[in-house]
């Protein structure tokens, strides 16, 4: 079902704005590397739930399985089979370099999404 929450796409340009920061910004072994892959997560489920009404639970769960999707493409080195090892925007959406602590980082992310789902008091708005 569509519809528009506002809160939800509000989470969405500041969780942007922060993960631009810190690709630009921030070149650490710790806030990068693990951070920003929790915060993508985060970052994919405020967008789907500012245009779908489904449950927290299946969004969180669909944004898993496709974070793990993505990184799966990176294990089989997609960039390089589809020949856009030259496109910056592809290494940068669909990454290159496979990694488990990446799906570790992520299942952080659906968890965190969960707690703050539940716990968090919240209004909907359309």
């Amino acid at each position: 079902m569509l519809y528009f929450n506002k809160r939800y796409f509000l989470l969405t340009i500041l969780i942007f704005l922060i993960e631009v920061v810190i690709a630009l910004y921030i070149n650490d072994d710790f806030i990068r590397p693990y951070v920003g892959d929790i915060l993508v997560v985060l970052l994919l489920f405020c967008f789907f739930k500012t245009f779908l009404k489904f449950s927290v639970f299946s969004i969180a769960l669909f944004v898993l399985f496709f974070s793990f999707f993505i990184e799966f493409l990176q294990y089989i080195n997609i960039v390089q089979k589809l020949g856009l090892e030259h496109s910056k925007t592809a290494k940068v959406v669909i990454g290159t370099s496979f990694s488990w602590i990446d799906l570790v980082c992520y299942f952080i992310g659906f968890i965190t999404i969960l707690i703050i789902e539940k716990y968090y008091p919240k209004k909907e708005h359309h």
